[in-house]
C-alpha cells in the first residue's frame, strides 16, 4: 500500500483467482499500476478488478499502464475489469475510443459477476 494525497492504493485477493486493486485519487503520483503490470507480466495467474471509486484524475501514463495490463492478462487468458468508474473518467475513456478495450462494471459485485460470465458469485468470492 502507498499513501497518495490522502488516499491509499491497496491490492487484495478476493479469492484464489481474483486480485482486487483500489486506486488512489491520483494514480499517476505513485507506481502501483506499474507494480501490478510487473506482476501480470511475470505470470500473474489471476483476473484483476480495478476500483476507480476514489480516482479524481487519470493521465495518459495511467491509461497506458491499464492498456498494458489488459494486454498482459488477455495473453494469459485472464480478464481485467474496471469498476466504479466516475462519469468524468468514463467520458474520457469514451472520448479516446477506449471503452471497447476494457470491461466495465458498476461496482465490485458486478465486476465479480462479469468475471464469472454472468454467474452470481458465492459468499466466499466477496470480501466484506
Amino acid at each position: 500500500m502507498s499513501e497518495n494525497g490522502g488516499a491509499t492504493m491497496s491490492i487484495a485477493n478476493l479469492s484464489g483467482d481474483v486480485l482486487f486493486v483500489t486506486l488512489p485519487k491520483r494514480p499517476h503520483l505513485s507506481n502501483e499500476l506499474e507494480n501490478v503490470n510487473e506482476m501480470a507480466s511475470d505470470g500473474c495467474d489471476r483476473d484483476v478488478i480495478i476500483d476507480f471509486s476514489g480516482v479524481e484524475i487519470l493521465i495518459s501514463a495511467s491509461i497506458c499502464n491499464l492498456a498494458l495490463l489488459e494486454k498482459f492478462l488477455s495473453a494469459r487468458r485472464h480478464q481485467l475489469v474496471l469498476c466504479s468508474v466516475p462519469i468524468r473518467i468514463m467520458c474520457m475513456f469514451i472520448r479516446l475510443g477506449l471503452e471497447t478495450l476494457f470491461k466495465f462494471a458498476d461496482d465490485k459485485s458486478s465486476a465479480l459477476i462479469t468475471l464469472r460470465g454472468g454467474n452470481v458469485p458465492d459468499e466466499t468470492d466477496v470480501v466484506r
